[in-house]
C-alpha cells in the first residue's frame, strides 16, 4: 500500500505537476492561421454570363385553335361537342395536325370513363403529331 504524504523537499503547500499540455496557444495559432487564409484567398465568383433580350417581346398575333375532345361515362368520345368513331377521330386528328399553327388539344375525361379508352385517344394524339395537348377534370360530363 502507498500513501501519499507530501512533497519529498519539504514544503506542503507546493501545488503539484501539471502533466497536460496547454492548448490555448495552439487554438489561438490556428485561429490566426484560419483568419489569414480567408482573407489571402481570391473570392471565387460562380456567375453565368447571359445576354438577355432588350425591349418588349413581339404579341402572339395568330391564337391557335382550341379542340375539345370529351369522353363520357359510356366511353363515347366526342369531338367538339360531336360524337365520333374511332376512324373519324383518327381522321380528324390527322387534319388538324396539319394545320398551322397547331391547334391545342383539351381532353377531358368523365371520372367514370375506362382508362383504356382515355389511354388510346391520348396515345393517338402523340402518335398523329398533336403536341400541344391539355388533360382537363371535368367532375362529371354532361352532354
Amino acid at each position: 500500500m502507498a500513501m501519499n504524504v507530501g512533497s519529498p523537499g519539504g514544503d506542503g503547500n507546493e501545488p503539484e505537476v501539471m502533466m497536460d499540455i496547454n492548448t490555448t496557444p495552439l487554438i489561438d495559432v490556428m485561429l490566426v492561421l484560419l483568419v489569414m487564409l480567408i482573407i489571402t484567398i481570391p473570392i471565387q465568383l460562380h456567375s453565368v454570363t447571359l445576354e438577355m433580350p432588350v425591349g418588349t417581346p413581339p404579341a402572339n398575333l395568330v391564337k391557335p385553335e382550341k379542340i375539345q375532345i370529351d369522353i363520357d361515362d359510356k366511353n363515347t368520345v366526342y369531338w367538339q361537342g360531336l360524337p365520333v368513331t374511332a376512324a373519324e377521330l383518327e381522321q380528324k386528328m390527322q387534319e388538324a395536325a396539319q394545320l398551322n399553327p397547331q391547334p391545342e388539344v383539351h381532353l377531358r375525361p368523365n371520372k367514370n370513363a375506362q382508362y383504356a379508352v382515355f389511354a388510346n385517344v391520348l396515345a393517338s394524339t402523340r402518335r398523329i403529331g398533336l403536341n400541344k395537348i391539355a388533360v382537363i377534370g371535368a367532375e362529371q360530363f354532361v352532354q
